[in-house]
């Protein structure tokens, strides 16, 4: 049996059903599909042109070549100059605890960091532990309130990365 094959690479307009799908299928396992979540948002069938914009960045991850899984940074709404917004990281179960998550946040920060940011900000919620874990592990620590205004008020855990 040969190990599982994971590449990252840069959203392209052939990704977008797929990725919009894996979002549509992984927010509601953790009951982010009511108002307030990014599941809503109108980019989530565009991702490709949505993160087309400057200084930012979206990613796919491929499982032996099929994607299962992405994550992307863009400067923070209503935020200042210097913070991104670590966006829409969402992976089926078939490529959790794989090093996917570890690989892909030093994809985004490193996109960040190329595009001029000096901090991180993410949204996510109770019962994601498993992602939080991710994001402490990756430097990220727990702020007390939402930064700039994403629209994501489901949210309630934030967390901030220096780069």
């Amino acid at each position: 049996m040969h190990a599982p094959s994971i590449a990252i690479r840069p959203i392209e307009p052939r990704d977008d059903a797929q990725l919009a799908a894996i979002i549509r299928r992984v927010m509601p396992e953790f009951g982010a599909d009511g108002p307030g979540f990014a599941i809503h948002d109108a980019e989530v069938d565009a991702m490709s042109a949505s993160y087309a914009r400057p200084r930012c960045a979206y990613f796919v991850v491929e499982h032996d070549g099929v994607v299962e899984g992405g994550g992307g940074i863009a400067p923070l709404e209503n935020g200042d100059a210097d913070t991104c917004e670590l966006r829409k990281m969402y992976f089926l179960p078939t490529l959790r605890g794989k090093g996917a998550g570890r690989a892909l946040i030093g994809r985004c920060l490193d996109a960040a960091r190329e595009h001029g940011f000096r901090r991180c900000y993410l949204e996510t919620l109770t019962g994601m532990d498993a992602a939080q874990a991710l994001y402490r592990a990756n430097g990220f620590r727990p702020i007390t309130c939402a930064l700039g205004a994403t629209g994501h008020h489901g949210c309630d855990r934030y967390f901030l990365r220096e780069l």
